[in-house]
């Protein structure tokens, strides 16, 4: 018998795309699976917390101010008797949807800039790139202070805020995929038979730097939640009674740390968890996207 008749038969793989890549991911990437499945279910909880949680953010029950976990509370109660599973829930509908919502648009202006800029070169490049330059050259957190006090708190104001900060910062990496993608033949051979720039922009140059975009965006979510949890510590994020995880850890749970630690310990871990989560989820795509690295293991 030969040796080829002895090695075992490779499973067979699925032939949607999408299902395709899902295997994929949680064949070779586990831990990467396990993240994105963790930021998913944070994300499920956001949107729904209405329906998930047991009581309003805001109910109030003296009675029961700073009871332990329990049955009853499994989160345990703040100062003021409020349950914290149900804050945590309508905190990871803020914090959560506030990350997903900045990358999208932090995502979007880098992909705008990086693109325009990569491709055409010359001038506009220069010109935009020593703007970018200038940007990052800031402190990150006195910028976001500043502007934070002039715009005043608020959710739209922090969404728009923390996507213009990552968009333009993040840009320098999407215009180094295009410079590139731009030197390949296809492109050239767009050019010499007369497409338009948008075309070759849209059909040619956006295709092709994808896996770096979605990477920049997996990233992008966490960074904007540990951002917008920053602010929220500081007392310039989203006002209360809104729950944010960053506010109850500076309100009640920086007060009464010593006396009620579950009131820091509950939003911290909700923190660490879903920001590690989807770090390692970001990781694990940009090993299975970038065509370089398909083959290690």
């Amino acid at each position: 018998m030969s040796a080829a008749a002895l090695e075992p038969a490779a499973p067979a793989l699925p032939r949607n795309a999408l299902l395709r890549f899902l295997w994929r991911l949680f064949r070779t990437k586990p831990l990467g699976a396990v993240g994105g499945v963790i930021f998913a279910l944070f994300l499920f909880c956001g949107v729904f917390a209405d329906l998930l949680a047991p009581y309003g953010f805001n109910q109030i029950s003296p009675i029961n101010r700073l009871k332990p976990p329990s049955l009853q509370f499994p989160f345990g109660t703040d100062n003021l008797g409020r349950d914290l599973l149900s804050r945590c829930l309508y905190g990871a509908q803020l914090s959560v949807i506030i990350g997903f919502c900045v990358a999208i648009l932090g995502t979007a202006i880098s992909v705008l800039i990086g693109v325009v800029t990569g491709y055409l070169g010359g001038k506009v490049d220069l010109v935009a790139q020593r703007f970018v330059d200038a940007w990052m050259s800031f402190p990150d957190l006195v910028i976001l202070i500043v502007v934070v006090s002039v715009v005043g708190p608020g959710t739209p104001q922090i969404i728009v805020i923390l996507g213009l900060f990552f968009g333009i910062g993040g840009s320098r990496i999407i215009r180094g995929a295009v410079v590139a993608v731009r030197e390949n033949m296809y492109v050239h051979a767009a050019q010499s038979v007369g497409a338009s720039t948008a075309r070759i922009l849209w059909r040619h140059i956006l295709p092709n730097v994808l896996p770096p975009v979605i990477v920049l965006f997996t990233t992008r979510v966490g960074a904007a939640i540990l951002a917008e949890s920053g602010l929220s510590f500081l007392g310039i994020g989203v006002p209360p009674p809104a729950p944010t995880w960053g506010g109850m850890l500076s309100g009640s749970g920086r007060t009464f740390m010593y006396q009620a630690p579950w009131l820091a310990l509950m939003p911290g871990l909700c923190l660490t968890i879903v920001v590690y989560a989807i770090n390692v989820f970001g990781d694990a795509l940009r090993d299975l996207l970038d065509p370089r690295m398909r083959g290690s293991r």
